[in-house]
C-alpha cells in the first residue's frame, strides 16, 4: 500500500488535467453538435420529400383520375389505421402536402433547395406567400441565417425582401449556421419526431430535463420534507429493470415518492407505473412504504 504523501501525489496527478485536454474536448463538443445537426437535417430532409411526394400522387391522381376532395379523408384514415400515433398524415396534413407539391413542381428544386428546410417553415411559406419567387428567397434566407420558424414569420410580415432586395445570388448555405436558431429547431423538431414515431418518448425527456433543471422550484412546490433522490433510478424486480423517472425521500413522512411522468395516456406494460410491478416491489422491501405519483 502506498504511502500517505505518495497516495496524495498519485490523487493530485489524477486530478491534473493533461496538456491539450480542454481543447480536445471542446473539438470534440462542437463535432459531436455538428453531426447532430446533420443527423437531424437528413431526417427533416427526407420528410420533406415523402411529403412532396405524397402531395404529388394526389395531385396527379386528382387531375388524372378525378379523385373528389372527399379522398384526402380517406386517405387520411387509412394511414392513421396503419400508423398509430403520427399525427403528420391528418387530412389537413395531407391538404398541406397536396399544396406544397403545387408550390414546387419540379423535383429537382425540391430536392436541391426545398429539402433545406424543416416542415414547420414551408407550412409558413405556404400559408403567407403567394409567389414562388417569394418563397424561393425567404426559403434561402432563412437557410442562410439560421432563422427559426417565429423569426420567419417576422421577417414576412417586415417584407424584409423589398427592402433588402429580391436577388438570390447571395445565399450561400446549402446547411444552418451552427447553434443558430433553425439549427436548434431542427434538433427538436416535432415533425422529425412524429416522423419516427417517437414523439412521446421525447417529449417525457423534455419534461423530465426541465424538472431536473427547476428542481429547487419543484421541491417548493411539492412542500417540506422532500429530499430529491434521483432520475431514471434503476429498480430490479424479478428479471426485470424498470427506470423511475424522479425519485424523492420524504424525511417526515420516512417513505419514497415516486413521480412518473406520461404524456396523454399510459404507458406500456413494462412501466414502473404498474400496479403488479408495484406490488411486486413492496414484497421485495425494495420500497416501503412509498408514494406513487403519476404526473401526466
Amino acid at each position: 500500500m502506498p504511502a500517505p504523501d505518495n497516495l496524495h501525489l498519485e490523487m493530485a496527478n489524477a486530478l491534473q488535467t493533461p496538456a491539450g485536454y480542454a481543447e480536445l474536448l471542446q473539438e470534440l463538443k462542437t463535432r459531436i453538435r455538428a453531426a447532430q445537426v446533420r443527423a437531424a437535417f437528413a431526417v427533416s430532409r427526407e420528410l420533406i420529400l415523402l411529403y412532396w411526394s405524397i402531395g404529388r400522387e394526389i395531385l396527379t391522381r386528382q387531375d388524372a383520375q378525378g379523385w373528389g376532395a372527399k379522398i384526402v379523408e380517406r386517405l387520411a384514415n387509412d394511414l392513421q389505421v396503419e400508423f398509430p400515433g403520427v399525427e403528420g398524415f391528418s387530412a389537413r396534413s395531407l391538404k398541406y402536402m397536396r399544396a406544397f407539391a403545387a408550390a414546387w413542381p419540379d423535383e429537382p428544386i425540391v430536392q436541391q433547395l426545398a429539402a433545406q428546410l424543416p416542415w414547420g417553415h414551408h407550412m409558413v411559406l405556404l400559408d403567407r406567400l403567394k409567389t414562388t419567387v417569394e418563397r424561393e428567397w425567404y426559403l434561402r434566407a432563412a437557410v442562410e441565417y439560421g432563422w427559426s420558424r417565429n423569426i420567419l414569420v417576422l421577417q414576412i410580415k417586415s417584407a424584409l425582401h423589398e427592402r433588402e432586395g429580391k436577388a438570390l445570388t447571395n445565399f450561400q448555405r446549402t446547411l444552418p449556421p451552427p447553434g443558430s436558431d433553425l439549427a436548434e429547431q431542427i434538433l427538436k423538431d416535432p415533425y422529425n419526431f412524429d416522423f419516427l414515431t417517437v414523439a412521446e418518448d421525447a417529449h417525457e425527456r423534455e419534461i423530465e430535463r426541465g424538472l431536473l433543471i427547476h428542481l429547487r422550484d419543484l421541491l417548493l412546490e411539492l412542500g417540506r420534507g422532500f429530499a430529491f433522490v434521483g432520475s431514471q433510478v434503476p429498480l430490479a424486480v424479478g428479471e426485470e429493470t424498470f427506470y423511475i423517472d424522479l425519485l424523492f425521500y420524504h424525511v417526515r413522512l420516512h417513505a419514497f415518492i415516486v413521480i412518473e411522468l406520461l404524456c396523454g395516456r399510459p404507458h406500456k406494460s413494462s412501466s414502473v407505473a404498474q400496479p403488479v410491478m408495484w406490488r411486486s416491489a413492496k414484497q421485495a422491501a425494495i420500497f416501503a412504504p412509498f408514494q406513487y405519483l403519476n404526473a401526466t
